[in-house]
Formats: C-alpha cells, structure tokens, sequence
C-alpha cells in the first residue's frame, strides 16, 4: 500500500510543482512590495516627525500583533462589504505586503537608528541635505545591521505565504491539503511541502548566517 501511495505521489509532482511555482509568485511579488513600502515606512519611523512616527508606530504594532490569518480573512472577506472585492491571488499578495512590510519597517529604523549621531551631525555640518544624508552618510552604515535580519524575515514570510492556501491560492501547501484526499498518507504527503519550502528558504537561511558572520567580524575589526 505505501508503495502505490508513493507511486501516486510521484505522479502528482507536476501539480506540486504548479503549486510551489505560485508559492514563488504570491512571496516574490510579497517581498518587493514589503520591502520598498518597508524601507519608506522604516525611514518615517526613524525621523524627526513625531506624528508619523507614532502613526506609523501604531500601524505596525497593530499588524504584528494581530494573526496573519486573521488579516488575510479581514482583505478577502471583509472588505467586500465595503465595495472592495479582490481576486484570492491580489488579496493574498496584499495581505502578505502588508504583513512583511511591517516588520521590515522596524528592521529599517533600527538601524537607521543604530548609526550614531555624530555621523548625522558631521554630514549636516558638510552641508548636505537630509536626502543626501541618508543616501550617502546613513543608509550604507545602517545597511550592515539591516541586511542579515531582513534576509532572514525574507524567510519568515516566504513560510507564513502558506496561510494564503486558506483562500484558495493554490499554492504548494494547498496542494498539499488536495493531495492528502487522495493520498490518505500524511506524513508522506506534507513531508514534500516541507522538502518544497526548504528548498525555497534554504539559500536564504545560508545567505543570512553569513552575513551575520561577516558582520560579527567586521564589528570584532573595529
């Protein structure tokens, strides 16, 4: 019996691998929106105005805070009530910009944040602009300490892109729950889905401890 289940499981990897190409698609487009409105959000937050800052600072309380099931269901449920009707794949696209970008925000202003002042104070006393501040003066230091985090909330949210199978994306964990009806054999089946978001967050997990060590030794130099 388990060989005829592993059979019929290597006759469903095409759509496995269907479902793990939309998975690609849902947490790409994801990542790019969260990063760009993250990195806006994360240089408002780490400003001079405090009305944005405690705008934005509510805004990312309430999104990290709240379950991104819940926010998912809120962008496809609920906001047709109010004359906003969106397809499973925008809305799951949506939701997941919405959630990375909110904690993407904090890893910007962090570092932003972690350079020191004196570093701001010189290039304000060298005449240049706040753009021109932040574009040559502060950006590339605090860059050091936001690369290795925000690599690895890159994987985190490739990994939460699985709740969007709850909508109906068919992604590679809702095939996963297709399959398992027809192959009533658990482990095997979720056991690909695993192999399949390993296989995504892998590169990403690698990229990310070495950039934390290569930052812990340019730290150790100075």
């Amino acid at each position: 019996m388990w060989s005829f289940y592993f059979h019929e499981l290597v006759n469903s990897l095409p759509f496995f691998l269907k479902g793990l190409w939309m998975t690609v698609a849902v947490a790409g487009l994801g990542l790019i929106a969260a990063t760009i409105i993250g990195f806006i959000l994360g240089i408002m937050r780490a400003g001079r105005n405090k009305i944005l800052r405690f705008l934005i600072g509510g805004w990312v309380d309430v999104i990290r805070g709240t379950p991104f099931l819940v926010q998912v269901f809120i962008i496809f449920f609920i906001l047709p009530g109010v004359g906003i009707e969106l397809e499973a794949f925008p809305a799951a696209v949506i939701a997941l910009s919405n959630m990375g970008a909110s904690f993407i925000c904090e890893i910007v202003a962090s570092g932003i944040l972690a350079v020191p002042k004196g570093q701001r104070e010189a290039a304000t006393s060298s005449g240049l602009s706040g753009f021109q501040q932040m574009r040559y003066i502060i950006m590339p230091q605090a860059m050091r300490s936001i690369l290795p985090p925000l690599v690895g909330q890159y994987v985190l949210i490739i990994k939460d892109s699985s709740v969007v199978s709850a909508i109906g994306v068919v992604d590679v964990t809702r095939v996963g729950w297709l399959t398992v009806q027809r192959i009533p054999e658990g482990l095997m089946v979720f056991g690909l889905v695993g192999i399949l978001y390993f296989a995504i967050c892998y590169p990403l997990i690698n990229l990310s401890n070495y950039m934390e060590r290569r930052m812990s030794v340019e730290n150790t130099r100075l």
